[in-house]
């Protein structure tokens, strides 16, 4: 039987009066997974490609066909924002068919979740922080809100793997099926990713099921991209010579402007038959005795063209819509001259940078003497201003642009989108695609401008130092896609233990008292603690025993200590991701500002105009104490978006040794390559680790993502410096570090080597009286957890130490005598 004769008459009405003549080949596949087996299911295809319609034809099927007697289905979005989408769009589909759709989270009415504990049904759609509370607060509930619970759909799987959220929502999964008695399937909706057999079994941890991933081919598309560099201030890349510092030959010659579309491959669907080709009366199966709505059986809308190979069209280079005021930021002019009477979106890696781009954009807009254009949504703006700029954005009577960070690479509807602009690059394949993926809806090719901006070198600077990394960055994110179809594949064997304290408190919290053996087995049972010893725990528990969140009754069992009681207490204590809590940053008593998240002592931060190094931080008052130095803060730190992958850096090593010409460079970015060329080929660059760069002066190319280059820079000051005399150690992550060095390169290999061949255990990596802490309730875990923890699930050792292994023998000799 077809797919859509299978699906409960009321979708084939859904279907009949959207006009659609085809099914998307992802709409086939997950049907085909749902209904002909009992496996879980990973359903992994692009942005806007219809993935949630896809999982629900089928779940709501199955409920329409056999109700079930408690809620059938949950559905866990990151976003209430997403949530809050989702449920318009299945209350709509869900009315005629008489099943619920419920929402639950902090912006939901009371009345409206007393209505769903009173009847509970259908589908809820829910956070994982709602799912935590509820599992908190209606502990006795739980059993008969879920008792008949059949799926468990997880929207955007890929934006759950970065950290603790992820494992938090197994963890809350897998609790609620124990008190239920329930065993749900669960399906995951995901972007392209990487590996999707690891994620798959990560999905289905505890479940005893298998995870089917349907095979399909990608719909088929048309990438609309361009690259462009600009220097902050002074001459661009054409006009300064062949090294970038004016030196070695003609400026580039003009050319006509390139543009780039890359089509990828077709789809396969299936196509909807018109009522009149159907043998049987869809409306003799539906209980109110509907009839079919009728097919318009022309061409296909816009909503299924993607699904169709496109016509192939070269986009003409566009002139500009405006003219930016004459003391604009080159690249900011760049974004603000393309976007008037445009609805796109201007990517910013941080909150910070977020905030200077939006200040600069409307400022041009004020010195223009136009209205304000220009919209912002990161995730630390109040609630109400996204959601106003979300409103805004919808509305196709308005062009708008908003910049925003990573909170809109997620799929909330923004409407109809012409154009993304990323400020630098991201820092995964996976953001690209995101990023990307939020244009060319509604039958328009995908289209983003990166715009990548690099300060003026400085006249004396180290000819290393004028390597426009974000550019080699931002080629490689779009080659090894376009060539390899890679994605980073997910981390899943971390050692989470601030998610293993919140756990163990609120299984205490929800279940009362329980046994220390009682609480382990419930605790160390659920999937994301598999590399958590016994050992680890009695560690942990003891710990939490004296410092009193946890507290020993007579009996010998287990409750939330008075300690503890406040922290599970306060409402905060549902997320597992820390909030922005500012601490005061001060130099020798003269107070400099705020920052949020700190990174540890040792490490740089930038503030007041200048870069400074941590001394010192008092986490009870919130204070730091710290040094002016002069350099860069190095690229971002600690379980976030930062995390560069080594195959990207060995991407961006091949961009720059190799002669290829990429299409989608415009003309400075294709002049700032060729000079980055040139100054890697003279100086060795790609092809050699370390390269000196004058006298005892080094530098060392590694060519290792964020973690593996950490554990290499910490590998040398803590095993090898001594010997080599090598000081001064300035790493510019996950670039690379300079450093003075008595030895010579021969014997700098050899030392390493060496070391490397002897072993190394991670925690000889970590720092004396270091102790990292970057997640939320780390601040509770103990000091060797916490350690032990960075070592041996942050810091990538068998990275490092291959890369180590894989360089030039140094020569066998003994190195001289240093002085």
């Amino acid at each position: 039987m077809d797919v859509f004769d299978r699906y409960a008459p009321f979708i084939q009405d859904f279907i009949y009066q959207h006009d659609w003549q085809r099914l998307r080949a992802v709409q086939v596949a997950a049907a085909e997974a749902i209904f002909g087996s009992d496996q879980n299911v990973l359903l992994t295809a692009s942005t806007a490609s219809g993935k949630t319609e896809a999982a629900f034809f089928p779940i709501l099927t199955e409920l329409w066909e056999d109700p079930p007697a408690s809620v059938g289905a949950i559905y866990i979005g990151p976003l209430k924002a997403l949530i809050n989408d989702q449920f318009i769009r299945l209350e709509d589909l869900c009315a005629e068919a008489r099943i619920p759709v419920w929402h639950w989270h902090g912006d939901v009415s009371q009345s409206h979740k007393a209505k769903m504990l009173k009847h509970p049904s259908g589908i809820l759609q829910i956070t994982p922080e709602s799912l935590e509370a509820m599992l908190l607060h209606r502990h006795a509930a739980i059993a008969r809100i879920f008792c008949d619970l059949r799926y468990v759909v997880i929207d955007e799987v890929h934006s759950l793997l970065r950290g603790d959220r992820g494992n938090q929502t197994l963890c809350c999964i897998e609790r609620l099926s124990r008190i239920a008695g329930v065993n749900p399937r669960r399906i995951g909706l995901s972007a392209t990713i990487g590996e999707p057999e690891a994620t798959g079994a990560y999905l289905s941890s505890g479940t005893g099921r298998g995870c089917l991933i349907p095979r399909m081919d990608a719909p088929r598309e048309s990438w609309r991209l361009s690259m462009e560099h600009f220097y902050v201030s002074g001459p661009q890349a054409p006009d300064r010579g062949a090294d970038g510092l004016g030196h070695g030959g003609a400026s580039v010659a003009e050319g006509p402007e390139p543009s780039y579309e890359m089509p990828l491959s077709p789809a396969q669907g299936e196509r909807v038959p018109a009522p009149s080709d159907r043998a049987e009366d869809v409306g003799a199966r539906t209980p109110q005795g509907r009839d079919a709505t009728s097919a318009n059986d022309t061409a296909p809308s816009a909503a299924e063209a993607d699904d169709l190979p496109p016509t192939p069209e070269q986009p003409d280079w566009e002139p500009s819509s405006d003219v930016a005021p004459v003391f604009a930021d080159p690249g900011l002019a760049y974004v603000f001259e393309h976007t008037r009477n445009r609805k796109c979106l201007v990517f910013a890696n941080s909150r910070e940078e977020c905030e200077e781009v939006t200040t600069s954009l409307r400022q041009y807009c004020e010195a223009n003497g136009e209205g304000d254009r220009f919209l912002i949504h990161h995730g630390n703006l109040s609630s109400s201003l996204r959601l106003s700029a979300e409103d805004l954005m919808r509305d196709d009577d308005l062009s708008l642009t908003t910049v925003t960070t990573s909170t809109l690479e997620l799929g909330i509807d923004i409407g109809r989108l012409e154009r993304a602009f990323q400020i630098d690059a991201p820092f995964t394949v996976s953001s690209f695609l995101q990023r990307m993926g939020r244009t060319g809806r509604r039958g328009q090719p995908s289209e983003m401008w990166f715009v990548m901006r690099e300060d003026e070198p400085e006249a004396r600077a180290l000819l290393l130092e004028t390597i426009p990394w974000k550019l080699l960055q931002g080629i490689a994110l779009v080659q090894l896609y376009l060539e390899e179809r890679w994605v980073e594949p997910p981390k899943l064997n971390g050692l989470p233990y601030s998610l293993l304290y919140h756990q163990t408190m609120a299984t205490l919290a929800s279940s009362g008292e329980l046994s220390p053996a009682d609480l382990a087995r419930r605790v160390l049972t659920l999937a994301p603690f598999w590399r958590v010893s016994l050992d680890d725990y009695r560690v942990l528990l003891r710990h939490l025993l004296a410092i009193d969140h946890l507290q020993e009754t007579e009996s010998g069992g287990l409750i939330v200590g008075i300690a503890g009681e406040r922290v599970t207490n306060n409402f905060k204590f549902y997320a597992t991701f820390a909030e922005n809590e500012e601490f005061t940053v001060r130099s020798e008593s003269q107070e400099l500002g705020t920052v949020v998240a700190p990174p540890p002592v040792g490490e740089r931060i930038a503030i007041a105009g200048a870069v400074w190094v941590i001394e010192e931080i008092d986490y009870k008052r919130h204070l730091i104490e710290c040094s002016r130095v002069k350099g860069k803060v190095p690229a971002y730190f600690g379980m976030c978006a930062g995390d560069v992958h080594t195959r990207v850096l060995e991407r961006m090593r091949q961009a720059l040794g190799e002669e290829d010409e990429y299409p989608y460079l415009r003309r400075n970015a294709h002049a700032r390559l060729l000079q980055a060329r040139h100054v890697a080929a003279n100086a060795h660059v790609g092809t050699e680790p370390l390269v000196n760069v004058g006298g005892t002066a080094w530098c060392l190319f590694p060519w290792l993502g964020s973690y593996a280059f950490l554990a290499l820079e910490r590998f040398i000051k803590l095993r090898c410096a001594d010997e080599l005399g090598l000081k001064g150690l300035d790493s510019s992550r996950p670039y690379f570090m300079q450093f003075t060095m008595r030895a010579d390169a021969s014997w700098f290999y050899q030392v390493l080597k060496r070391e490397a061949a002897r072993g190394v255990d991670p925690m000889e990596l970590v720092y004396p009286g270091e102790v990292p802490r970057f997640d939320k309730y780390d601040e509770f875990v103990p000091d060797e957890l916490v350690r032990k923890g960075f070592a041996l699930g942050v810091l990538d050792v068998r990275g490092m130490l291959e890369r180590v292994l894989s360089w030039p023998d140094g020569a066998l000799l003994s190195p001289a005598p240093l002085p």
